[in-house]
């Protein structure tokens, strides 16, 4: 038993880098950088649909005014000043002017007035393909289920309800801000249209204020009629029961009543008026006095209260020159600003005629203070004389108890009757009203431009897209991406040595076209003045070494040869098997190879095909070889016969006999464990330096397996970018006796051009083209 175990594994395991948990910025160029092509059609591709797009968009225009919601406006023909709101109630009142504005009813009116039922732009406006698409297959399934026929009227509000709901989807109604103004917008494809519709929205919106507070005051006006009505017979009714209760217990001056009875009629009749007057004269006096102590400054707001006799016309026409002087002093103050000459000199008669008023109120204040004073002093004389007229008669006295509630309840409906008057005439004559409490700030023009589709941000939004989609297409290719790519891959997934890169080799050996070896070509003719009978005819890909002996492929070989003397110090002959773990990785070529760069090295050096079941190597060798490994195995001829030798390189190679129609072995696992295999084996070793062994692939068969015990350590080899990296980790980590012999790990097939695109900065993947520059100085050097 020759064998040893290469313990390499444990030295180049690491463990994982507690940063690899981290965004690696470096990486993710890398990645960007390779994924670049992938990116960049993606992002064509997204600004090429939203490019069509635009090209084949209906152009849609708009067409907005602002209308702002003003309670001011009325002010001047109300009566009295409207009392402040909440900004929860302003809040409400924009809501809902907002809401009546996108309402069916308002969509109608517009409908009717503009005829748009008729209107093909509004009933059938222009369709997208995916609207086209949705027809197509709605008519499709409603094929042959047609109802009754409608009639005429039926389809004219047909349409004029679409058109309305049409008219509901294409406007917009927003709040600006935190104002008091919305901003009410139309899309059509029609910009005429945008514009007519948006302005007959605004105005059927003030026609609908109009009408609705018509409809209103209408309505109050009817129910004020009825109660007037009712509160006045009811008036007269208490004024006659008053009259005939009087009649009915003599309180009247005529027909022979007695003095007393009439003059406690008399008396009370006064007193009522007494008490009115002094209740009257003491609210007119608390009115004024409650003004002038407020001061001039609010004196103006409060000068309304009508006064009695000459003093109201006096107080009436200072008011007036107030109010004249102050409208004029806004206007010079508007047009030509407030230092204007004029307009402070209107100033200064505003604060002398404010001081006039203040000085009048002050006046009829004193003036009501003394009315009031008398009609108190009458009052208590009043009641005097009633309770000195009142000893002589309890009867009387109780009858004008009474005849002053009656008249009371008398007084009281006729006043009630007088403000229901009052209040009727009102809604009278606000049924006429021609001021609605919103006003349009902001005309509705002709659109000049579409306002969609928007080529910016279609443009913006397709490459934003595109951007997306070529990142998640690279996410997904790079989360594919499960081969090996680098030598660090070697390292951190299998904790093996890696030998290097073993370029992707083309070509035809018929023809002899130059071969590829990495980013270069290297012409394969055989030396001059070798004859034909000293060279094996292998295929091309097989001699790389011999062709190209400055090169990136040459060299891994060489890396592999320093990793075998190294790793099996101390041992002159050596066993080293070849193998992969699926087939078509390119052991073959890498194990001719390598044991030709042995083999001119000075190594004596044999090449065994031991795949028995696809014997790839002897496939390449023209002409087919009769006798090989299984006849030796078999002992029907020694190895020597079945050995065949190439000068040019002094390798010698036992192949595997083909012979056509042969059917492939089964039984090769017991051929490479056999006794026959070992004692080739060990007769191997006392002539030769290397036996390089071209096993079978580790994962589809045993045959490598039970090579093992033989081999003294093994080349792994791994195709760049094809085979899975945790399929050949498993695989060896099944096979720890292979794995403990692996002196290292090829990556062939390599796309060297692609390779310095999976390298981060800085790594050696990165210098490829340096190397290659060296190999050509080099060999311009040796021919030189």
């Amino acid at each position: 038993m020759h064998q040893r175990t290469v313990p390499n594994r444990s030295i180049l395991r690491r463990e994982p880098d507690p940063s690899d948990s981290f965004i690696d910025l470096n990486r993710l160029l890398t990645i960007l950088v390779r994924r670049a092509r992938l990116i960049g059609l993606s992002v064509a591709l997204a600004v090429a649909l939203g490019v069509t797009y635009l090209v084949f968009a209906t152009p849609v225009y708009t067409s907005m005014t602002q209308i702002l919601l003003d309670e001011d406006l009325s002010r001047y023909a109300e009566e009295s000043e409207p009392a402040p709101q909440s900004s929860q109630q302003v809040d409400m009142r924009i809501a809902s002017a907002a809401e009546i504005l996108k309402s069916g009813r308002l969509a109608l009116r517009v409908v009717d007035d503009l005829k748009l039922a008729d209107n093909e732009t509004i009933i059938n406006p222009p369709q997208s393909p995916v609207a086209i698409a949705k027809g197509w297959v709605k008519s499709l399934t409603s094929f042959g289920s047609a109802g009754p026929q409608a009639s005429e009227e039926a389809l004219a509000n047909g349409r004029r309800e679409k058109a309305a709901a049409v008219l509901q989807q294409a406007l917009t109604v927003e709040r600006v801000s935190r104002s008091a103004v919305l901003a009410v917008s139309f899309r059509s494809t029609d910009p005429q249209l945008a514009a007519a519709v948006t302005k007959r929205y605004a105005e059927a919106f003030f026609e609908d204020q109009l009408s609705s507070n018509f409809t209103a005051t209408e309505q109050a006006s009817s129910w004020l009629q009825e109660r007037l009505t009712d509160i006045q017979a009811r008036a007269q009714e208490a004024a006659l029961e008053v009259e005939q209760y009087r009649a009915e217990n003599g309180l009247t001056t005529a027909r022979g009543e007695l003095m007393s009875e009439q003059q406690l009629a008399d008396l009370n009749s006064q007193l009522i008026l007494a008490q009115a007057d002094a209740a009257s004269a003491s609210a007119r006096y608390a009115q004024f006095k409650a003004i002038v102590e407020q001061g001039p400054d609010k004196a103006i707001d409060n000068a309304t209260i009508p006064a009695q006799g000459a003093d109201a016309s006096g107080l009436q026409e200072l008011r007036n020159r107030y109010n004249s002087v102050v409208k004029r002093a806004q206007d010079i103050t508007r047009n030509f600003g407030a230092d204007h000459p004029q307009a402070i000199a209107l100033r200064a008669e505003k604060e002398d005629l404010a001081g006039q008023i203040y000085r009048e109120l002050q006046q009829l204040t004193a003036s009501y203070r003394n009315e009031y004073d008398v009609a108190r002093s009458r009052e208590t004389s009043l009641r005097e004389s009633i309770r000195k007229v009142a000893g002589n008669n309890a009867d009387a006295n109780r009858s004008s108890v009474r005849l002053r509630e009656l008249e009371q309840k008398a007084t009281a409906l006729k006043a009630l009757s007088e403000s229901y008057l009052s209040r009727f005439e009102q809604a009278s004559q606000k049924q006429s009203f021609p001021i609605a409490k919103a006003r349009v700030i902001s005309d509705a023009g002709v659109p000049v431009s579409p306002s969609s589709p928007s080529k910016t941000m279609v443009l913006g939004l397709s490459l934003v897209l595109g951007l997306m989609a070529g990142g998640a297409l690279t996410f997904v290719q790079e989360m594919r991406e499960r081969a090996f790519r680098l030598e660090n891959d070697v390292r951190s997934i299998l904790g093996l040595k890696p030998l290097g890169y073993l370029p992707l080799v083309g070509g035809a050996s018929k023809k002899r076209k130059p071969a590829t070896i990495g980013a270069k070509a290297v012409k394969t003719e055989p030396p001059s003045g070798a004859e034909d009978d000293d060279v094996i005819p292998l295929e091309r890909m097989t001699r790389v070494v011999l062709d190209a002996p400055r090169s990136a492929f040459t060299e891994t070989l060489r890396n592999a040869k320093l990793a075998a003397e190294t790793m099996l110090h101390g041992r002159q002959n050596r066993v080293i098997g070849v193998t992969s773990a699926l087939p078509g990785e390119g052991k073959s070529t890498v194990a001719t190879n390598f044991a030709a760069l042995l083999a001119v090295s000075g190594k004596r050096t044999l090449l065994i095909d031991a795949d028995v079941r696809r014997p790839g190597l002897s496939a390449m060798m023209k002409p087919a070889p009769q006798t090989g490994l299984v006849e030796v195995l078999r002992g029907e001829l020694p190895w020597t016969q079945a050995v065949k030798t190439d000068r040019r390189s002094q390798l010698t190679i036992l192949p595997i006999a083909l012979h056509p129609g042969e059917t492939r072995r089964h039984d090769a696992n017991e051929l490479m464990s056999s006794n026959a295999m070992r004692e080739l084996v060990d007769e191997a070793r006392q002539h030769f330096d290397y036996v390089v062994v071209d096993l079978t692939p580790l994962g589809p068969v045993v045959d490598a397996k039970a090579f093992e015990p033989l081999a003294d350590g093994f080349l792994f080899v791994v195709e760049w970018g094809r085979t899975s990296a945790n399929f050949v980790r498993d695989l060896l980590a099944a096979e720890h006796r292979i794995e403990g012999k692996t002196l290292g790990v090829i990556l062939n097939k390599t796309d060297m051009a692609a390779l310095s695109r999976y390298s981060d900065a800085g790594g050696a993947e990165q210098y490829r083209e340096l190397y290659e520059q060296y190999y050509t100085d080099s060999m311009k050097g040796m021919t030189g």
